[in-house]
């Protein structure tokens, strides 16, 4: 069974569609001052909201900063808050009710690692709250999203990063210094992959043995969505149905616009246009497993970006930079950089010419063109360069993150650049529910 336009029709919403209603409004007043800086050896104690895949990840990641300390945890399984004490200790806070943690003085920042239907209003609550922000990618589930967080951090000054963590990267600055540098020349063309070939890889997440209504607070879960009985897969296999996710344009597509916007400095694109549908996993779920997308860049370059699945081999994520001089990919085993000046001599096809004319012509090119000296070097050259072993972008993503709310300077990923890369992204979804090219505003952040 493929995804039908008439299914993927009603399921995706779009900038026109009503914005998730205020579920919760905190009673603390906002935030009359802004927080002090602090110094480098100053704890910074935080929250997690969303204790599932990511959100452990998250929080392990963040652990790993100096001084950083987690004191409380909201999830709406008790199982994972059992786990939480498990993991960080039996003093940890647990609450299926994320506004309990927001009232607690001694949190001074959170991470929101919810389904996505979640992202506006908790990121809002907290920023009324007066706490930092480390919001999940992506950072908006509908357009209308955007400007209310952006608005929400601004107003409160809150420092708020998007974790979309390869900007934070090493091998994605040095991409970035290198473009810049004119190492390739004239950019044209981005090229980036994402392949999956696993249940897992298609969110195909395990549901625990004690998963029901009693263990899990469905009603919480909800929020906003549309109310339906309880049903465990759509609790713990969210990421599968639009009432709640972004499909693999919110899931993937965002890292690979984060990490492009990252490198080339450029706002979003213009223009896109996007197919796909469901080609394998065909399990209830509304969303794509195979999409492919097309962008125009007003910096005078396009994008093509892909996302399948069900790949036949093993996970891959790849970005390829091609300039008028050379090409830069980003891959597992790291940054490639091939450099081919295009030569300055166009070359000739003269074989068609009467023979006195292509002495002529010859030497006339030779005269314009001379040939190169004997034992001139090329200027072709290939250039490598790696992480070291064990280093982890999320680790440094919350290492931007934490400096950030220590000196009160804004992070590599505000709220700005994640609403342009999770809009950019989801025009992929609004293309395919219009079966049409759509247009977007990258400065305004707007649909056109």
């Amino acid at each position: 069974m493929s995804l039908s336009r008439r299914r993927f029709l009603s399921a995706f919403p779009i900038a026109t569609a009503a914005t998730l209603p205020a579920t919760h409004r905190l009673l603390a007043a906002t935030q009359a001052e802004p927080t002090r800086q602090r110094g480098p050896n100053d704890q910074v104690q935080f929250a997690l909201i969303g204790a599932g895949i990511r959100g452990q990840q998250d929080a392990s990641s963040a652990l790993q900063v100096p001084n950083v300390k987690i004191v409380a945890v909201a999830d709406c399984y008790d199982g994972r808050l059992r786990h939480a004490k498990e993991l960080w200790g039996q003093d940890v806070f647990t609450t299926r009710d994320y506004r309990e943690i927001l009232a607690r003085p001694d949190v001074d920042a959170v991470i929101v690692a919810t389904p996505d239907h979640w992202h506006k209003q908790a990121a809002i609550d907290a920023a009324h709250a007066g706490k930092d922000v480390y919001l999940e990618k992506p950072m908006i589930h509908l357009y209308a999203d955007g400007p209310e967080i952006v608005a929400a951090a601004q107003r409160n000054k809150r420092i708020l990063q998007v974790g979309s963590q390869r900007v934070s990267n090493a091998l994605y600055r040095k991409a970035k210094e290198l473009l810049a540098s004119g190492a390739i020349g004239k950019l044209n063309l981005v090229a980036a992959r994402w392949d999956r070939s696993s249940s897992m890889g298609a969110w195909n997440y395990s549901v625990p043995p004690d998963a029901n209504p009693e263990t899990c607070d469905w009603p919480r879960f909800l929020g906003a969505a549309p109310k339906i009985p309880w049903n465990a897969e759509r609790f713990f296999q969210w990421r599968k149905w639009t009432d709640y996710g972004s499909g693999v344009a919110g899931d993937l597509f965002v890292h690979l616009f984060s990490g492009t916007h990252f490198i080339t400095g450029a706002n979003g694109p213009t223009r896109a246009y996007a197919t796909g549908g469901i080609r394998y996993w065909n399990d209830g779920r509304n969303v794509p497993d195979v999409m492919l997308a097309l962008f125009d860049y007003p910096e005078g370059f396009n994008l093509s970006l892909r996302v399948n699945q069900v790949a036949g081999g093993e996970e891959a994520e790849s970005f390829l930079f091609t300039g008028s001089e050379g090409t830069m990919e980003i891959a597992s085993t790291g940054l490639t950089l091939q450099r081919a000046p295009m030569s300055k001599a166009p070359g000739y096809t003269v074989n068609t010419f009467a023979k006195e004319q292509q002495q002529a012509f010859l030497k006339q090119y030779e005269a314009k063109y001379p040939p190169n000296p004997p034992g001139t070097l090329s200027d072709d050259t290939t250039e490598r360069y790696q992480n070291p072993r064990g280093y982890d972008d999320t680790v440094e993503h919350f290492r931007n993150f934490f400096n950030s709310v220590r000196t009160r300077t804004q992070p590599v990923e505000d709220a700005t650049f994640g609403f342009r890369a999770a809009g950019a992204a989801l025009l992929s979804n609004v293309s395919l529910q219009r079966d049409s090219v759509v247009h977007w505003n990258p400065e305004t952040m707007k649909l056109a």
